[in-house]
């Protein structure tokens, strides 16, 4: 399959800017499939615009052409990611880009979906429709780097957080908060853009987390709780095993006594894993066991020991570090973050994102 070059116009590169913007607005949002953006444009003018809806379906594509007034023959369209083109819970996008009469159709990237990659080209093509590939290739394979991890892996993407004092502290007795109100608010954000978010059953024996996003209007977009608890000692008057159902909670362990897993089954998913050669949950096995039930992007919110662990393995896909200013007192109880020295060996993408975080620093690690 040859593809000619093409030169992408100023206004080509506006259009599929939208399309991308619209994907990311959706971003954690569309369950197992892929967030995708999508503009149509007739002389010059957006006639429609769609992404994919919430849970995943319908697609893009087709939500752009349903949502369209205008007569469609001889538009084009711009979408982030190949449309598909098999016949899966919905008909295939093709179809309706084809039926549509739309003339031209320009994505960035080609799905790594062995049903669909390159065969949307052949489809299109064979029906007269103008196909390009690679406008802002770069921008939008940034964007589903996730996406295509959890193709290729079948685990669940992995993103890691935790806040540190000036003083390298994550805990001391009389002080436990670190980090401002924006630095609050970004925390909410990537639980909402994550539907699982992952802790051990010592933290929250411990802190008592709600482990919600408590963004305004973006409270029903929690993440599922996903507790650690190796011999299900999480305790039964905190908020999560009081609030636990069998949709909003799993738990993985290891081993228990009986009746320790008759009361638990009773209201929370139990799923029992092997543990690895340090005697801990087999981290990979249940990335591979999230991805089954459906969950492709997990926070980690873990104390000292599981996030230096997973940092030191290299779990984590990218790990979110946010550094205070303000400095906890070391003369009772504290706890230092000892994953630090190990951030800088094993990730080698270090990017500040500091615009609107007052003064505290926050830095993203990546692969």
């Amino acid at each position: 399959m040859s593809q000619k070059k093409v030169k992408f116009t100023a206004k080509d590169k506006l259009y599929m800017d939208i399309a991308l913007d619209l994907a990311k607005s959706r971003e954690g949002l569309t369950g197992t499939n892929p967030s995708v953006g999508c503009v149509i444009v007739k002389n010059d003018n957006i006639i429609s615009i769609g992404q994919t809806s919430f849970k995943g379906r319908p697609h893009a594509e087709f939500n752009a052409i349903k949502n369209c007034k205008e007569n469609l023959n001889g538009a084009k369209m711009y979408v982030t990611l190949e449309p598909c083109s098999h016949h899966g819970v919905t008909p295939p996008c093709t179809n309706e880009i084809i039926k549509s009469k739309i003339s031209e159709v320009i994505y960035a990237v080609e799905d790594t979906d062995k049903r669909v990659r390159k065969k949307s080209y052949r489809i299109l093509k064979s029906k007269d429709i103008n196909v390009s590939i690679g406008l802002l290739k770069d921008q939008v394979k940034n964007f589903y780097i996730p996406y295509f991890f959890n193709r290729k892996n079948k685990m669940s993407f992995m993103t890691g957080k935790i806040a540190i004092s000036i003083n390298k502290l994550i805990y001391s007795k009389f002080k436990t908060k670190i980090t401002n109100k924006y630095s609050d608010k970004f925390s909410h954000l990537l639980r909402y853009k994550n539907d699982s978010i992952m802790v051990t059953s010592k933290t929250v024996n411990i802190d008592n987390p709600k482990l919600n996003c408590r963004i305004k209007g973006f409270e029903k977009f929690s993440p599922v709780r996903i507790i650690l608890d190796n011999k299900l000692n999480l305790k039964t008057n905190t908020y999560i095993f009081k609030t636990a159902n069998m949709n909003n909670t799993i738990i993985f362990y290891n081993e228990a006594t009986k009746s320790k897993i008759l009361l638990f089954k009773k209201k929370i998913k139990l799923v029992k894993v092997k543990l690895n050669k340090s005697k801990h949950l087999h981290i990979k096995q249940i990335m591979k066991k999230l991805y089954s039930l459906g969950y492709r992007n997990t926070l980690v919110e873990g104390g000292d020991l599981l996030s230096t662990n997973l940092i030191k393995s290299k779990i984590f896909n990218q790990f979110y570090l946010f550094k205070s200013q303000k400095k906890l007192p070391t003369h009772s109880d504290f706890v230092k973050f000892h994953g630090l020295q190990y951030l800088n060996k094993k990730y080698s993408l270090k990017i500040n994102c500091n615009s609107h975080y007052g003064k505290d620093k926050i830095t993203l690690y990546k692969n």
